[in-house]
Protein backbone atom coordinates (compact mmCIF):
# COMPACT_ATOMS: atom_id res chain seq x y z
CA UNK A 1 0.00 0.00 0.00
CA UNK A 2 2.78 2.42 0.84
CA UNK A 3 4.49 1.65 -2.48
CA UNK A 4 1.33 2.54 -4.46
CA UNK A 5 0.89 5.81 -2.56
CA UNK A 6 4.44 6.87 -3.36
CA UNK A 7 3.82 6.15 -7.09
CA UNK A 8 0.68 8.36 -7.11
CA UNK A 9 2.54 11.25 -5.49
CA UNK A 10 5.35 11.02 -8.06
CA UNK A 11 2.74 11.02 -10.87
CA UNK A 12 1.14 14.23 -9.46
CA UNK A 13 4.56 15.85 -9.22
CA UNK A 14 5.20 15.00 -12.89
CA UNK A 15 1.84 16.56 -13.97
CA UNK A 16 2.64 19.92 -12.34
CA UNK A 17 4.36 22.26 -14.89
CA UNK A 18 6.25 25.42 -14.23
CA UNK A 19 4.34 28.53 -15.59
CA UNK A 20 7.56 29.99 -16.92
CA UNK A 21 8.09 26.86 -18.96
CA UNK A 22 4.61 27.11 -20.48
CA UNK A 23 5.07 30.80 -21.33
CA UNK A 24 8.44 30.20 -22.89
CA UNK A 25 7.07 27.33 -24.98
CA UNK A 26 4.19 29.41 -26.32
CA UNK A 27 6.52 32.27 -27.15
CA UNK A 28 8.80 29.95 -29.05
CA UNK A 29 5.86 28.48 -31.01
CA UNK A 30 4.71 31.98 -31.99
CA UNK A 31 8.18 32.94 -33.19
CA UNK A 32 8.41 29.74 -35.24
CA UNK A 33 4.97 30.32 -36.81
CA UNK A 34 5.83 33.92 -37.69
CA UNK A 35 9.05 32.84 -39.32
CA UNK A 36 7.49 29.97 -41.22
CA UNK A 37 4.54 32.07 -42.45
CA UNK A 38 6.92 34.77 -43.66
CA UNK A 39 9.44 32.37 -45.17
CA UNK A 40 6.94 30.09 -46.81
CA UNK A 41 4.03 32.49 -47.38
CA UNK A 42 3.21 30.84 -50.73
CA UNK A 43 2.47 27.63 -48.92
CA UNK A 44 -0.02 29.41 -46.61
CA UNK A 45 -1.82 31.31 -49.40
CA UNK A 46 -4.59 28.68 -49.79
CA UNK A 47 -5.11 28.68 -46.04
CA UNK A 48 -5.32 32.48 -45.99
CA UNK A 49 -7.75 32.48 -48.90
CA UNK A 50 -9.88 29.87 -47.15
CA UNK A 51 -9.91 31.92 -43.99
CA UNK A 52 -10.69 35.11 -45.93
CA UNK A 53 -13.48 33.41 -47.90
CA UNK A 54 -14.94 32.06 -44.70
CA UNK A 55 -14.46 34.99 -42.34
CA UNK A 56 -15.20 37.93 -44.70
CA UNK A 57 -18.86 36.98 -45.36
CA UNK A 58 -19.28 36.42 -41.65
CA UNK A 59 -17.81 39.85 -40.95
CA UNK A 60 -20.11 41.40 -43.57
CA UNK A 61 -23.13 39.66 -42.05
CA UNK A 62 -22.13 40.67 -38.56
CA UNK A 63 -21.63 44.25 -39.78
CA UNK A 64 -25.08 44.23 -41.44
CA UNK A 65 -26.74 42.79 -38.36
CA UNK A 66 -24.90 45.30 -36.18
CA UNK A 67 -26.00 48.18 -38.42
CA UNK A 68 -29.61 46.94 -38.34
CA UNK A 69 -29.55 46.67 -34.55
CA UNK A 70 -27.89 50.09 -34.28
CA UNK A 71 -30.53 51.63 -36.55
CA UNK A 72 -33.31 50.08 -34.49
CA UNK A 73 -31.81 51.41 -31.29
CA UNK A 74 -31.46 54.85 -32.89
CA UNK A 75 -35.09 54.77 -34.09
CA UNK A 76 -36.21 53.66 -30.64
CA UNK A 77 -34.20 56.47 -29.10
CA UNK A 78 -35.70 58.96 -31.57
CA UNK A 79 -39.21 57.73 -30.72
CA UNK A 80 -38.55 58.21 -27.03
CA UNK A 81 -37.29 61.74 -27.71
CA UNK A 82 -40.35 62.48 -29.86
CA UNK A 83 -42.61 61.18 -27.11
CA UNK A 84 -40.88 63.45 -24.62
CA UNK A 85 -41.27 66.42 -26.98
CA UNK A 86 -44.91 65.48 -27.57
CA UNK A 87 -45.56 65.35 -23.83
CA UNK A 88 -43.94 68.77 -23.44
CA UNK A 89 -46.05 70.20 -26.27
CA UNK A 90 -49.22 68.71 -24.74
CA UNK A 91 -48.36 70.28 -21.40
CA UNK A 92 -47.74 73.64 -23.11
CA UNK A 93 -51.06 73.37 -24.98
CA UNK A 94 -52.91 72.59 -21.73
CA UNK A 95 -51.22 75.55 -20.08
CA UNK A 96 -52.17 77.84 -22.98
CA UNK A 97 -55.77 76.57 -22.83
CA UNK A 98 -55.91 77.35 -19.12
CA UNK A 99 -54.43 80.80 -19.70
CA UNK A 100 -56.94 81.41 -22.51
CA UNK A 101 -59.83 80.35 -20.25
CA UNK A 102 -58.57 82.70 -17.54
CA UNK A 103 -58.24 85.57 -20.02
CA UNK A 104 -61.74 84.88 -21.38
CA UNK A 105 -63.17 84.80 -17.87
CA UNK A 106 -61.36 88.04 -17.03
CA UNK A 107 -62.77 89.60 -20.21
CA UNK A 108 -66.30 88.64 -19.19
CA UNK A 109 -65.72 89.91 -15.67
CA UNK A 110 -64.35 93.17 -17.08
CA UNK A 111 -67.53 93.57 -19.13
CA UNK A 112 -69.65 92.88 -16.03
CA UNK A 113 -67.76 95.44 -13.98
CA UNK A 114 -67.93 98.00 -16.81
CA UNK A 115 -71.71 97.55 -17.00
CA UNK A 116 -72.01 97.83 -13.23
CA UNK A 117 -69.86 100.94 -13.26
CA UNK A 118 -72.05 102.57 -15.91
CA UNK A 119 -75.17 101.56 -14.00
CA UNK A 120 -73.74 102.94 -10.78
CA UNK A 121 -73.21 106.27 -12.51
CA UNK A 122 -76.75 106.19 -13.91
CA UNK A 123 -78.27 105.81 -10.45
CA UNK A 124 -75.58 107.75 -8.64
CA UNK A 125 -77.88 109.11 -5.90
CA UNK A 126 -78.41 105.64 -4.47
CA UNK A 127 -75.77 103.84 -2.36
CA UNK A 128 -74.97 100.37 -3.70
CA UNK A 129 -73.11 97.15 -2.95
CA UNK A 130 -71.70 94.94 -5.72
CA UNK A 131 -72.35 91.22 -5.38
CA UNK A 132 -71.74 88.00 -7.30
CA UNK A 133 -74.31 85.28 -7.93
CA UNK A 134 -73.24 82.08 -6.18
CA UNK A 135 -76.34 79.90 -6.64
CA UNK A 136 -79.44 79.85 -8.83
CA UNK A 137 -82.55 77.85 -9.61
CA UNK A 138 -81.94 74.73 -11.76
CA UNK A 139 -82.96 76.34 -15.07
CA UNK A 140 -81.31 78.49 -17.70
CA UNK A 141 -82.60 81.78 -16.25
CA UNK A 142 -81.83 83.71 -13.06
CA UNK A 143 -85.43 83.95 -11.86
CA UNK A 144 -84.41 83.22 -8.24
CA UNK A 145 -80.78 83.27 -7.11
CA UNK A 146 -78.39 83.73 -4.18
CA UNK A 147 -75.69 86.42 -3.97
CA UNK A 148 -72.56 86.50 -1.82
CA UNK A 149 -73.44 89.60 0.25
CA UNK A 150 -75.78 89.95 3.25
CA UNK A 151 -76.51 91.88 6.42
CA UNK A 152 -72.79 92.27 7.13
CA UNK A 153 -72.67 94.38 3.95
CA UNK A 154 -75.75 96.45 4.78
CA UNK A 155 -78.22 94.43 2.68
CA UNK A 156 -81.81 94.05 3.91
CA UNK A 157 -85.03 92.49 2.68
CA UNK A 158 -86.93 94.42 -0.05
CA UNK A 159 -83.82 96.19 -1.35
CA UNK A 160 -83.78 96.63 -5.14
CA UNK A 161 -81.23 94.80 -7.29
CA UNK A 162 -79.97 96.14 -10.63
CA UNK A 163 -77.58 95.03 -13.37
CA UNK A 164 -76.98 95.52 -17.09
CA UNK A 165 -79.19 98.50 -17.95
CA UNK A 166 -81.84 98.31 -15.28
CA UNK A 167 -83.90 96.36 -12.78
CA UNK A 168 -83.07 92.75 -11.89
CA UNK A 169 -85.41 92.18 -8.95
CA UNK A 170 -85.75 92.49 -5.20
CA UNK A 171 -84.17 90.90 -2.11
CA UNK A 172 -86.64 88.45 -0.51
CA UNK A 173 -84.46 86.88 2.20
CA UNK A 174 -81.09 87.69 3.73
CA UNK A 175 -78.42 86.23 5.99
CA UNK A 176 -75.10 87.50 7.34
CA UNK A 177 -73.15 86.83 4.14
CA UNK A 178 -75.83 85.94 1.58
CA UNK A 179 -79.10 87.20 0.19
CA UNK A 180 -81.87 85.69 -1.93
CA UNK A 181 -83.15 87.65 -4.91
CA UNK A 182 -86.39 87.17 -6.86
CA UNK A 183 -86.08 88.64 -10.35
CA UNK A 184 -88.66 90.47 -12.46
CA UNK A 185 -89.02 87.41 -14.74
CA UNK A 186 -90.17 85.08 -11.94
CA UNK A 187 -93.80 83.91 -12.10
CA UNK A 188 -94.46 85.33 -8.61
CA UNK A 189 -93.24 88.83 -9.49
CA UNK A 190 -95.67 91.73 -9.98
CA UNK A 191 -94.35 95.28 -10.29
CA UNK A 192 -96.12 98.61 -10.58
CA UNK A 193 -94.64 100.07 -13.75
CA UNK A 194 -94.92 103.29 -15.69
CA UNK A 195 -94.36 104.37 -19.28
CA UNK A 196 -91.50 106.82 -19.05
CA UNK A 197 -92.72 108.95 -21.96
CA UNK A 198 -96.39 109.29 -20.95
CA UNK A 199 -96.42 108.42 -17.21
CA UNK A 200 -99.25 105.94 -17.85
CA UNK A 201 -99.11 103.14 -15.30
CA UNK A 202 -99.17 99.38 -15.85
CA UNK A 203 -98.42 96.08 -14.14
CA UNK A 204 -95.32 94.10 -15.13
CA UNK A 205 -95.60 90.38 -14.38
CA UNK A 206 -93.00 87.65 -14.68
CA UNK A 207 -93.65 84.73 -17.04
CA UNK A 208 -90.95 82.09 -17.41
CA UNK A 209 -92.79 80.28 -20.20
CA UNK A 210 -93.13 83.47 -22.22
CA UNK A 211 -89.49 84.33 -21.51
CA UNK A 212 -88.37 81.61 -23.91
CA UNK A 213 -89.52 84.05 -26.60
CA UNK A 214 -87.74 86.92 -24.85
CA UNK A 215 -90.80 88.51 -23.18
CA UNK A 216 -92.69 88.93 -19.92
CA UNK A 217 -96.21 90.34 -19.45
CA UNK A 218 -97.47 93.91 -19.22
CA UNK A 219 -101.11 94.46 -18.29
CA UNK A 220 -103.57 97.01 -16.88
CA UNK A 221 -102.62 99.72 -19.41
CA UNK A 222 -105.27 102.42 -19.67
CA UNK A 223 -107.35 102.06 -22.83
CA UNK A 224 -106.81 105.74 -23.61
CA UNK A 225 -103.04 105.57 -23.06
CA UNK A 226 -101.16 106.57 -26.22
CA UNK A 227 -98.31 104.11 -25.91
CA UNK A 228 -96.48 102.35 -28.73
CA UNK A 229 -93.92 99.64 -29.37
CA UNK A 230 -90.42 100.23 -27.96
CA UNK A 231 -91.65 102.64 -25.28
CA UNK A 232 -89.64 102.38 -22.06
CA UNK A 233 -91.27 101.00 -18.92
CA UNK A 234 -89.77 101.96 -15.54
CA UNK A 235 -90.75 101.36 -11.93
CA UNK A 236 -93.55 103.74 -10.95
CA UNK A 237 -93.85 106.34 -8.20
CA UNK A 238 -96.66 104.41 -6.51
CA UNK A 239 -94.74 101.18 -6.00
CA UNK A 240 -94.44 100.33 -2.32
CA UNK A 241 -91.20 98.31 -2.63
CA UNK A 242 -89.48 99.32 -5.85
CA UNK A 243 -87.58 102.59 -6.12
CA UNK A 244 -89.01 104.83 -8.86
CA UNK A 245 -87.59 105.36 -12.30
CA UNK A 246 -85.56 102.16 -12.67
CA UNK A 247 -85.75 100.86 -16.25
CA UNK A 248 -87.44 97.45 -16.61
CA UNK A 249 -87.70 97.02 -20.35
CA UNK A 250 -89.37 97.91 -23.65
CA UNK A 251 -92.96 97.11 -24.71
CA UNK A 252 -94.19 95.50 -27.92
CA UNK A 253 -97.31 93.77 -29.29
CA UNK A 254 -99.68 96.21 -27.60
CA UNK A 255 -103.34 95.20 -27.83
CA UNK A 256 -106.71 95.09 -26.02
CA UNK A 257 -107.04 92.41 -23.33
CA UNK A 258 -109.77 89.75 -23.34
CA UNK A 259 -112.02 91.74 -21.00
CA UNK A 260 -111.93 94.82 -23.26
CA UNK A 261 -111.21 96.89 -20.14
CA UNK A 262 -107.52 97.71 -20.66
CA UNK A 263 -104.57 97.21 -22.92
CA UNK A 264 -101.89 94.54 -22.57
CA UNK A 265 -98.49 94.03 -24.11
CA UNK A 266 -95.25 92.13 -24.03
CA UNK A 267 -92.13 93.52 -22.39
CA UNK A 268 -88.54 92.72 -23.29
CA UNK A 269 -86.38 93.01 -20.12
CA UNK A 270 -83.22 95.09 -20.39
CA UNK A 271 -81.30 92.56 -18.27
CA UNK A 272 -79.89 89.40 -19.83
CA UNK A 273 -81.13 86.92 -17.23
CA UNK A 274 -79.60 83.96 -19.04
CA UNK A 275 -76.02 85.23 -18.57
CA UNK A 276 -76.34 87.20 -15.34
CA UNK A 277 -73.30 86.84 -13.06
CA UNK A 278 -72.91 90.05 -11.02
CA UNK A 279 -75.36 92.65 -9.66
CA UNK A 280 -75.61 95.87 -7.69
CA UNK A 281 -77.83 95.99 -4.61
CA UNK A 282 -79.23 99.45 -3.82
CA UNK A 283 -78.85 99.68 -0.05
CA UNK A 284 -81.79 102.03 0.38
CA UNK A 285 -85.38 100.95 0.85
CA UNK A 286 -88.38 102.51 -0.83
CA UNK A 287 -89.87 103.70 2.46
CA UNK A 288 -86.61 105.44 3.35
CA UNK A 289 -87.24 108.11 0.72
CA UNK A 290 -88.27 111.28 2.56
CA UNK A 291 -91.19 112.26 0.36
CA UNK A 292 -92.54 112.31 -3.14
CA UNK A 293 -90.59 115.47 -3.98
CA UNK A 294 -87.35 113.52 -3.46
CA UNK A 295 -88.63 110.77 -5.75
CA UNK A 296 -89.52 113.22 -8.50
CA UNK A 297 -86.23 115.07 -8.03
CA UNK A 298 -84.28 111.82 -8.42
CA UNK A 299 -86.20 110.84 -11.55
CA UNK A 300 -85.59 114.20 -13.16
Amino acid sequence: MGHRSRRRNRFKEKKEFNPRFILGTLFLICVVLIFVSYRYKEMFTPARQFVNNTITPMQSGIKTVGKYISDKFRIFSDIKELQKENDKLKAQIDELKNENMILTQEKYELNWYRELYDLDAKYSEYPKVAATIISREPNSYCNVFIIDKGTDNGIAKDMNVIAGSGLVGIVTDVGKNWAKVRSVIDDDTSISGMFLKTSDTCIVSGNLELLDKGYINVSMINLKAEVYDNYEVVTSYISDKYLPGILIGYVSNIGIDAGQMSKEAYLTPVVDFQHLEAVLVITRLRDQLDNLDEVISHDN
